[in-house]
């Protein structure tokens, strides 16, 4: 997963970003409010780590902008010196899912984020995932639609997995590219549009199969569950009554 950390102490900023790492995390650390926030407004994150006291503005107050600003599904967990109970109080009724005390315990702040991840992307991990018309196999690394196998290349495959179990989320072209082809990666642009400009041709995401993609300008990509549209009507059928009608309606006479 994609992890923000928030916090004026660079040393703490690089143990946390260390053990998370260690953990198959990808880190990004922030030392004021002011870049965590510029950041988000291209970027996306799939759980921020944020102190409450910073050089620029309180860790509320990045909460409540991250909030404001749309983020209202993003787990957030608050670390501060802080420990009253009013303190907590006032923590999460500002936005954050979880609190804890300085100094951090390392094994603490990994089985926080893990469980704070864990409910809020409860995607299936199994073999198998069915996301309506599309059903994954994670052993074989295949994909069918309407039970007919799609043949996709590595990386497609990697994208699609990460789209759906991702869907109805803003991710940043950044995201995708450190989640699909590695942290650090130097991958083109242009090399992620395509991908997605081939995953809209060949899984026909369109909204007769439950699923539409978007390109969010200045930000990245969007995969969108919807309804089915109903099957249209061949012009000229004629129109059949209710059942219930031709039900009630009295037997002509023989």
């Amino acid at each position: 997963m994609r992890i923000a950390v928030l916090d004026d102490d660079l040393l703490l900023l690089e143990q946390i970003k260390g053990t998370l790492e260690c953990h198959h995390h990808v880190c990004h650390t922030f030392a004021d409010g002011t870049s965590l926030l510029k950041a988000l407004r291209h970027d996306t994150f799939d759980l921020l780590i944020v102190d409450w006291l910073l050089p620029d503005m309180e860790g509320t107050e990045v909460v409540q902008t991250v909030r404001d600003m749309g983020g209202m599904q993003l787990p957030i967990l608050f670390i501060t010196r802080r420990n009253d109970e009013r303190d907590v109080v006032e923590a999460l009724s500002r936005g954050a899912d979880d609190f804890m005390s300085k100094p951090l315990r390392m094994g603490e702040l990994v089985a926080r984020t893990t469980a704070l991840l864990r409910r809020a992307y409860p995607e299936s991990m199994g073999a198998r995932m069915a996301f309506g018309a599309y059903c994954f196999d994670a052993d074989k690394r295949s994909l069918s639609v309407h039970g007919q196998p799609i043949e996709l290349k590595n990386r497609e495959y990697e994208l699609a997995l990460f789209m759906f179990r991702n869907a109805g989320r803003l991710l940043s072209r950044t995201h995708l590219r450190e989640a699909v082809w590695g942290d650090g990666a130097e991958t083109p642009s242009r090399s992620l549009d395509t991908h997605m400009s081939r995953l809209r041709t060949k899984l026909e995401l369109t909204e007769d199969n439950g699923y539409t993609i978007s390109a969010i300008y200045g930000m990245g990509y969007r995969l969108d569950p919807c309804h089915p549209r109903p099957p249209t009507k061949p012009e000229g059928a004629a129109a059949r009554p209710p059942l219930t009608q031709s039900i009630s309606e009295p037997l002509a006479a023989p």
